[in-house]
């Protein structure tokens, strides 16, 4: 069931009004049984992921609890048993085809026909309630929350219907005491709630489902297109994908809202970082970025080592970031462990540069606190971004190398290509949706929109509310598109 759906919005009125009709005792069935509809409802057989990821951590926290001896080995048995199934699902067959084009290149031809071609279809989601599972496992271990005894409040937790798709990937720590609590009826969480899901929807399909044709019909044939229209596809895609995941995760935090879950910021105006360590740190997949940070990145030593070790672990992070999106089976592209290795690479130059940019800092401070600074390394580390994205959204290294020639050989005649491009009334609508968002985005960035709506005149707030409900309406694009990040 998709967010953009008619289908959600009956759903997710129809478990709103039970929710807070019931008595609490009862409302961990409610949302067991709604979160496993929600799944399931494409397609039932891929709740067998869901149960078991959820039993088999279960029992594995269980163990830790009742034999103080063997919790690590209930903890790797865990974790070996989560990532096995993110294998076999996401990367054994192209693992495979790997091997048979090994074999063939080194002249062991019975072998390469000997290995088997598998396409093992992928549940959605799989990723992000593996994670969430991971993230319990770990936490138990190392003591920051205790073991679940009721398995009831760890199955909602995994499977929790507004994050189990894409995210944002929650702390068990964090999320199940909210299960335990009384929840009442909260106007102004309820009012949130709503605002949030009315923005998520207008991103997703006002915005980055109108971008979307755009990005399509340039990146699907490169080679051919003007490289105006590449260039615009490359910028357009920055906005596609951020408005998509990022409107997801606006939906999944508002509906969290209506019954009084708190899940954490994901998306945080990204595209206003200063810097990219600031873009991966602190502003874009904030839930993941901060899972890979406190599950991988420390344990490794994180900073606190050699400095040939600290950039190895950096590195280390963005390539596994780069694997995580690395398509699906058969699908699976290199480009996305370029394009982690690129972002990879940003970091190693702000850390080597970190001292250099210090000492400047401090010799002009003028300079340093001045707005023009600002914009300028706003607009650099943007285009920094943008730039990676090109790996990310092309269908082959070979297509990602072509927008990339196309684009720098056209720079010098760009004005004048620009001045020739027929552009339609598609265009000058995705110019102005764009706008529109940086505007707000610098707006909220300075104090949050809601806040100024809630204190500012009604007329203001009604305005605001009509104008994203007719966009919606007028402009939005219903022809229920996949959120992209519900592949990962």
């Amino acid at each position: 069931m998709l967010f953009n759906s008619l289908s959600f919005l009956i759903f997710l009125g129809f478990i709103v009004g039970i929710y807070y009709s019931i008595p609490r005792r009862f409302r961990w069935l409610l949302l067991l049984a709604g979160s496993y509809y929600f799944y399931m409802f494409r397609e039932a057989k891929p709740a067998i992921w869901l149960a078991s990821t959820t039993v088999i951590s279960y029992l594995c926290v269980w163990g830790m609890a009742k034999s103080e001896l063997r919790r690590k080995s209930f903890l790797i048995l865990g974790i070996l048993f989560n990532l096995g199934g993110l294998f076999i699902t996401k990367y054994l067959s192209f693992s495979l085809i790997q091997f048979g084009n090994l074999f063939e290149s080194i002249g062991w031809a019975g072998a390469a026909s000997g290995v088997p071609h598998l396409d093992i279809k992928y549940p959605a989601g799989l990723s992000f309630f593996t994670f969430a599972a991971i993230t319990y496992l770990v936490d138990v271990y190392r003591g920051r929350m205790s073991a679940e005894k009721d398995l009831r409040q760890v199955a909602v937790y995994i499977s929790f219907f507004p994050k189990v798709f894409a995210g944002p990937i929650e702390r068990a720590r964090t999320f199940i005491p909210q299960l335990k609590n009384r929840i009442p009826f909260d106007p102004d969480r309820f009012t949130a709630g709503l605002q949030l899901i009315l923005w998520g929807l207008f991103k997703k399909v006002v915005i980055a489902d109108r971008l979307a044709p755009l990005v399509n019909s340039a990146y699907g044939r490169v080679a051919y297109v003007p490289p105006v229209e590449v260039l615009l596809a490359t910028y357009f895609f920055a906005f596609q994908i951020y408005c998509d995941f990022s409107g997801y995760t606006d939906i999944a935090i508002g509906t969290s809202k209506l019954m009084g879950f708190d899940l954490m910021e994901n998306f945080r105006r990204p595209y206003l970082s200063k810097s990219t360590p600031e873009f991966w740190g602190s502003r874009w997949h904030i839930s993941l970025a901060t899972w890979f940070r406190d599950y991988l990145y420390i344990p490794m030593g994180g900073s606190r080592v050699s400095s040939p070790r600290h950039y190895f672990n950096l590195m280390m992070v963005f390539a596994l970031s780069g694997l995580w999106h690395a398509g699906l089976g058969l699908a699976m592209s290199w480009t996305f462990l370029i394009w982690g290795a690129l972002n990879g690479l940003y970091q190693w130059v702000s850390v080597f540069t970190g001292k250099f940019w210090k000492m400047l800092g401090a010799r002009f401070p003028k300079v340093e606190r001045s707005a023009i600074w600002h914009v300028l390394r706003v607009v650099l580390t943007f285009h920094l971004i943008v730039f990676s994205w090109v790996f990310f959204r092309a269908n082959s290294i070979a297509d990602a190398w072509t927008v990339i020639q196309r684009i720098v050989k056209s720079l010098g005649n760009l004005p004048s290509l620009i001045g020739k491009y027929p552009f339609s009334t598609e265009h000058y609508i995705s110019f102005a949706l764009i706008a529109i968002l940086i505007f707000l985005e610098i707006l909220d960035e300075r104090k949050s929109i809601w806040e100024r709506l809630r204190v500012g005149p009604r007329l203001v707030r009604w305005v605001y509310y009509y104008a994203l409900i007719f966009g919606l309406i007028i402009i939005g694009d219903w022809q229920l598109a996949t959120f992209i990040y519900m592949q990962f």
